[in-house]
């Protein structure tokens, strides 16, 4: 199998979040069926009625231990595309770089995991290999979710304590923690009317004091040291107001004003008590609160035996932490999970995105090294 191919047939199936990605779903079922894995679908509609799969696959026997790979097939829009080849969904390799939307965030990857695992026959294999590919990671982990709540397999890698990997691009150095996201959402209601007379209600005018508190809440959390961790950078929990009220003209009352506030707790942070701050504040002011999004951090001890053997593996002598958000926010019940890929995020949801192919090949060799330690022992 070649990891290259493998991922130009991903990326060449067109699956940004807002739409379906049941063709590159079909692709990854197919392979893995190819490859002796016994395979699992779990289909659901989005909150848009568009239908969304997962794919979750298991190689090898049903013992105790084992590795998963956990990744997504859904990717961002790419509206504009600034690569060599002739589009974000038309891959090609120009100067030793695949080109292509999701070619780092996370096509290649997941290209690289099956890669690795082709490379063992079922016979071999002494405990399984897990594939997990989720829709909607990048807009909330619903396929992750899914796949926690409804999958057979996901149970049983749980039980049997296999250990997990989200192929997310590091540059291949171990991750052990990452920030968690909490998405609110305040909507003031108003009455849209020519401004000019005495029929309109200004929904803004409910979320100015409402967005003052908001506002001491953001300079508090820079400078309180219950919500910062020197472990990330950056420390704080990157308090974000979000305001928008839709009116198309100024001469219009606004019918509705709506705020969004966003924020990445870190391990050994309470997020709840600002989710309920927020709620209090709205409630004062007569808005409307949602809690859209409320997912905890990943984190594994980095002294633990499989952070360290890890390391080992890769050649590496720390693992560190990163401030984006993966898939992890959802699959809390793994108990040893880290966050490992080719590639870099820095060129991940870029207008050229690349991977480099060096980097996708050492993806596949680390990989295989994982595999054998723990798979084939």
């Amino acid at each position: 199998m070649d990891v290259t191919e493998l991922a130009a047939e991903l990326i060449a199936v067109r699956s940004v979040s807002a739409e379906s990605n049941v063709a590159v779903s079909d692709v990854v079922e197919r392979v893995l069926r190819g490859d002796d894995f016994e395979t699992e679908r779990l289909e659901y509609d989005d909150a848009n009625s568009v239908r969304k799969a997962c794919i979750v696959g298991r190689k090898g026997p049903s013992t105790t231990g084992g590795l998963a790979f956990f990744c997504h097939t859904d990717v961002v829009p790419a509206e504009t595309w600034n690569g060599p080849n002739g589009g974000p969904f038309s891959p090609g390799v120009h100067h030793g770089r695949l080109y292509g939307r999701g070619s780092c965030d996370m096509k290649g990857p997941l290209a690289a995991a099956i890669t690795a695992a082709n490379r063992f026959s079922s016979n071999e294999l002494k405990a399984p290999i897990y594939v997990i590919a989720t829709a909607d990671e990048e807009v909330g982990s619903r396929g992750a979710a899914e796949v926690a709540e409804r999958s057979a397999l996901f149970q049983q890698l749980v039980q049997s304590d296999a250990r997990g990997v989200i192929t997310e691009p590091t540059e291949l150095q171990v991750v052990y923690a990452h920030k968690g996201v909490y998405c609110l959402q305040i909507t003031s209601r108003g009455r849209a009317a020519h401004s000019s007379t005495r029929l309109g209600v200004n929904a803004n005018l409910a979320m100015i004091p409402f967005l003052a508190e908001m506002k001491q809440i953001h300079d508090e959390t820079l400078t309180d040291p219950k919500w910062l961790n020197e472990e990330f950078d950056p420390p704080w929990i990157s308090w974000n107001i979000g305001i928008n009220d839709h009116t198309p003209a100024v001469n219009i009352t606004a019918p509705h004003s709506v705020c969004t506030i966003a924020f990445r707790p870190m391990p050994g942070q309470k997020p709840d008590e600002l989710v309920e701050r927020v709620r209090q504040a709205a409630l004062r002011c007569g808005l409307e609160f949602e809690a859209r999004v409320t997912a905890g951090p990943l984190y594994t001890d980095p002294q633990s035996p499989y952070v360290r053997e890890t390391l080992t593996l890769v050649g590496g002598t720390e693992a560190k932490t990163v401030a984006y958000g993966t898939d992890g926010v959802m699959l809390s019940a793994v108990q040893n999970l880290i966050v490992l890929g080719p590639g870099s995020i820095q060129q991940a949801h870029t207008d050229d995105e690349f991977i480099a192919l060096d980097a996708l090949q050492a993806g596949v060799e680390l990989y295989t090294r994982m595999v054998r330690h723990w798979c084939c022992r």
